[in-house]
């Protein structure tokens, strides 16, 4: 007889003892790495081990090691936390063990993940007909999203990059904003384009691209063609929708109308940004969102479910599925229309993501969704009120989730400001660099995040400038 209920019980014993302390938990690791080795390391086991007794010594050594990522009082990262029903749906996306890659495979985690594809373009407010993968990250959801991009400009000049390769087709030019997100550029090296290929497209105050700029950068050398045949110069335009210190949101709709006159196809980089659309009160924010052709954006984000949990959308199935599928004798692919999702993701063989995602929209609804953007987007204008009123410079406008501040405008000061917050324990949140200068970015995504939160932040980190 196998064992399950020992190892099972005590797992779920300390993740209800975990979660239950999260509230008051000190927001930051308590061990050192040389501690965290101690506890955990040891030379390599040669006989078996009760697994009860491994689950308990894995427990115990990892706790003073722990980010603990999903406290309310976390702003570092844009990272979420998980909410009841997506954390319980991932336990069982683990105990079902379905490799989710074809519909043979799994028939449920197939239809469940079409449903979910549904629901989030319903929810974004993109065309019924949208593809989506369900993958990592936005990491590689822009790597998915580009690559599909990557096929279908090429195929307009007359290249099958899927069967031809790379070597002598018509060099793509990608257009991006001078504050995109570093993963367009890995991306782009994946997809063997290189970061050469990026034009950088000039930036307001706030880090949105200047669309006068970006209609400068299409009109530049116009009678450069693919390989002179006269078709336009395969183009892609890369928009952001939520700058990742700032917030700030790319002017989408006049980007789409500048780009799709010239051909080029639209990515939009909507990270953490993209789930301002399910808001009433921020979706002025996406206008014209629904014109691009692709997306990408995570789930693990503002939905609050567990890692790792990515989207990609295509507004074209085609090109999607061109850049993605695979076809081996081996294989048993659904021939009556029936989701196989290696058709839409990079992976091959693949966790059942979709299902936490399922659950958390079925757990929310639009309106909960809702209410987690707009609380959140309230409880980061708090921070930074609260800030600002202390004399502190807040240097972004505050427009979703993300805050921006510096301390006695010294780089040093700011710097160290930050180390002592994430050492008090109060709170964490990360630093950055913006527009040349040191600051602290404050993140605002999880579920649980109210004014007590803010406010005994606040205080925490005015205390520990206090101290400087």
């Amino acid at each position: 007889m196998v064992d399950w209920e020992g190892p099972l019980s005590e797992a779920y014993d300390r993740a209800l003892t975990y979660l239950g302390a999260l509230p008051e938990r000190r927001v930051g690791p308590r061990a050192t790495a040389a501690e965290l080795h101690q506890a955990l390391g040891g030379p390599l086991p040669t006989g078996p081990t009760d697994p009860r007794e491994v689950v308990e010594h894995l427990a115990k050594g990892v706790d003073d090691g722990l980010l603990p990522s999903g406290s309310a009082r976390f702003f570092g990262f844009v990272f979420g936390g998980a909410t009841p029903a997506s954390l319980a749906a991932d336990w069982l996306t683990t105990v079902w063990d379905q490799n989710a890659g074809l519909y043979a495979a799994s028939p449920a985690a197939a239809v469940v993940e079409d449903v979910t594809a549904r629901w989030l373009a319903e929810l974004f407010g993109l065309p019924g007909s949208t593809s989506v993968g369900f993958v990592t990250g936005a990491q590689m959801a822009n790597f998915t999203a580009l690559a599909a991009a990557r096929h279908e400009v090429l195929r307009r000049a007359g290249w099958d990059v899927e069967r031809d390769g790379l070597i002598g087709a018509p060099p793509i030019r990608v257009l991006a904003g001078a504050e995109r997100h570093d993963t367009i550029d890995r991306a782009l090296r994946f997809l063997g384009l290189g970061t050469n290929c990026i034009v950088p497209i000039a930036v307001d105050e706030q880090g949105r691209m200047r669309t006068d700029a970006l209609a400068e950068a299409l009109d530049l050398d116009p009678g450069r063609t693919a390989g002179g045949t006269g078709i336009a110069r395969p183009t892609i335009v890369c928009a952001q929708a939520g700058n990742v210190n700032t917030g700030a949101f790319d002017p989408i709709a006049e980007i789409c109308d500048r780009a799709h006159a010239h051909d080029a196809w639209v990515h939009v980089d909507g990270a953490f940004g993209l789930w301002a659309a399910v808001s009433p009160g921020l979706g002025q924010l996406v206008d014209g969102i629904d014109r691009a052709d692709s997306w990408a954006t995570d789930a693990h984000k503002w939905l609050n479910v567990p890692y790792d949990s990515g989207i990609v959308l295509c507004a074209h199935p085609e090109p999607h599925r061109a850049a993605m599928s695979i076809r081996a004798a081996y294989l048993i692919q659904d021939e009556n229309g029936q989701r196989d999702s290696l058709d839409y993701n990079p992976e091959f063989s693949r966790r059942a993501r979709g299902i936490p995602v399922y659950a958390a929209i079925r757990a929310l609804g639009r309106d909960g969704i809702a209410e987690i953007v707009d609380r959140c987007h309230a409880m980061a204008n708090r921070f930074a009120d609260q800030l600002r009123g202390a004399g502190v410079e807040v240097l972004n406008d505050v427009v979703l989730n993300q805050v921006l501040v510096r301390f006695r405008d010294d780089d040093a000061v700011t710097r160290r400001v930050v180390t002592e917050v994430q050492n008090e324990g109060t709170c964490w949140m990360s630093g950055t660099t913006w527009q040349g200068k040191a600051a602290m970015r404050i993140s605002v995504s999880n579920w649980t995040t109210g004014p007590e939160d803010i406010d005994r932040s606040a205080e925490a980190v005015l205390r520990c400038l206090q101290q400087i």
